[in-house]
């Protein structure tokens, strides 16, 4: 799985709790994150390219999009391209939150790019959810995860202002659209109120990959507790450090991947 730095880290331990005996390969790609203000263009060659180093030098048997805007841009042409199975995030988090919803009145934050994107609006139309969406971009939270400052007085502030539209619509599930969003939660779900539901993908992403493996035969049957890699493209100390206190102590040697 991949993503634009930490935010998968909720997708990798929703994964390793739901099916601990499978391998996990994560790449963060902290040398060029973050992703969300990139132009969508150029965010489907980053995932193109970390694609294709999983597939091609770690033999993986499926990927997974840990990343929404990186979903948002390049799902259906990674689909295309590569002939292993490719889950994204979007769609389990919006069944999840059309399920979830009982005022059919639906919240979702995401990078300027996710939001830009459309990607959500699409999905629930494909679902043919019968809700009403409020949509907002939500710049400076992804960089505050990154630097671990997730309980500040400034985060707060931030969340307060940005998060007012949506509060304003009367919204009773919120889907957080970005896998950094969850290291977030308290301090999101303390400015929305404790009548609204937040919807993360993470756990219904894994849940779709755990059935994806047993449907396909792909699923590793054993005992026996998985290995898992780590590698990133930018300061593999600091992604370590950082990742442990995000993830858990099974994040273990990080491997570097400089981009030339």
């Amino acid at each position: 799985m991949f993503d634009s730095g930490f935010g998968g880290l909720t997708v990798a331990r929703a994964l390793i709790d739901l099916v601990p005996g499978e391998d996990l390969v994560y790449f963060g790609d902290t040398g060029r994150y973050p992703y969300g203000p990139r132009d969508l263009a150029e965010v489907r060659d980053f995932a193109r390219q970390i694609t294709a180093v999983l597939v091609r030098d770690h033999d993986v048997k499926l990927v997974v999009v840990a990343c929404n805007t990186a979903a948002a841009a390049a799902l259906e042409l990674l689909q295309f391209e590569f002939d292993v199975p490719i889950v994204g995030v979007i769609n389990p988090g919006v069944r999840s939150a059309i399920a979830v919803t009982t005022n059919r009145r639906v919240g979702v934050i995401g990078t300027v790019g996710t939001i830009g994107s459309g990607a959500y609006q699409r999905a629930v139309q494909a679902h043919r959810g019968p809700i009403e969406l409020v949509l907002a971009a939500c710049p400076g939270f992804v960089e505050f995860v990154e630097k671990g400052e997730t309980d500040s007085e400034q985060v707060r502030v931030l969340a307060e202002r940005l998060l007012e539209p949506v509060k304003g619509f009367g919204v009773d599930t919120l889907l957080l659209g970005c896998t950094h969003y969850p290291f977030l939660a308290r301090t999101i779900g303390d400015v929305m109120g404790r009548e609204v539901v937040l919807v993360s993908s993470a756990d219904e992403t894994a849940f779709e990959v755990a059935g994806l493996l047993d449907e396909t035969g792909l699923v590793r049957r054993t005992e026996g507790k998985g290995t898992h890699r780590w590698l990133s493209s930018g300061d593999v100390g600091w992604f370590a450090e950082l990742g442990r206190r995000l993830l858990g102590p099974e994040l273990g040697e990080v491997i570097g991947h400089p981009w030339d």
